[in-house]
């Protein structure tokens, strides 16, 4: 394992500790005594692979890093390469949430199943304090695509008496949402299984003549139990 160093513009890569010691000799600015030289020789001979940094002044520091180059030029290659990959890393990060956001917005108009678990703000009667209650909403509502059927899902919660203003809900980008764009197989089993759910109109369903419907009782489970646990 070799050894690059740098001091401002100055920068070597050494093969033994000789090279080493010679080259921050050769710089006015670094004192090189046998408590430096014990230092970066126990950097060199111990398996971290960090940087090691050799403080000089108040804020003038010495770096060493391991590394496999032989020599200068392809110590400098391999730096360049590594730093393209970083940057080749964070756009494909980029690009998957671009790609994440687009999926949302794809226009599908028509059936959703999906579901929402959010922090709902809940008040122990006894007590009379409040507290969050992770809470899960399902529900089959009609869309013109997954976004659109996540702010119809929130709206909806907010217009709920039952739902405190202070309850948080989580991103479209979140794990806690979640949905089936219902295809033309799914249609008549959904239609089905409507005919046996409880109907609550959305706030604007007169406007549109949509309609969100859930399996069941509007009502939210296990807030008994979270008071007793």
């Amino acid at each position: 394992m070799n050894l690059y160093v740098r001091y401002f513009d100055h920068e070597t890569l050494a093969t033994n500790m000789d090279e080493v010691v010679n080259f921050m000799k050769s710089i006015s600015d670094i004192k090189v005594d046998d408590s430096v030289v014990s230092r970066v020789a126990s950097f060199v001979e111990s398996d971290g692979v960090y940087p090691f940094r050799l403080k000089v002044s108040y804020s003038n520091y010495v770096l060493f890093l391991k590394t496999e180059a032989k020599n200068l030029e392809e110590f400098k290659f391999l730096e360049k390469q590594r730093k393209e990959q970083r940057a080749d890393g964070r756009m494909l990060m980029s690009e998957r949430k671009r790609t994440q956001l687009e999926i949302l917005n794809e226009r599908h108009v028509g059936w959703y199943e999906a579901s929402l678990m959010f922090k709902r703000v809940v008040q122990n009667p006894e007590t009379g304090k409040c507290k969050y209650v992770d809470t899960r909403f399902r529900v089959r509502l009609i869309a013109e695509s997954a976004m659109h059927c996540y702010d119809r899902i929130i709206e909806h919660l907010q217009n709920r008496q039952d739902v405190d203003h202070r309850s948080q809900f989580p991103s479209a980008k979140s794990n806690n949402f979640q949905y089936i764009f219902l295809d033309a197989d799914k249609e008549e089993a959904a239609a089905q299984a409507t005919e046996q759910s409880t109907t609550a109109p959305a706030a604007d369903t007169a406007a549109t003549g949509i309609s969100i419907e859930t399996q069941g009782s509007l009502n939210f489970a296990d807030d008994a139990a979270e008071f007793a646990s």
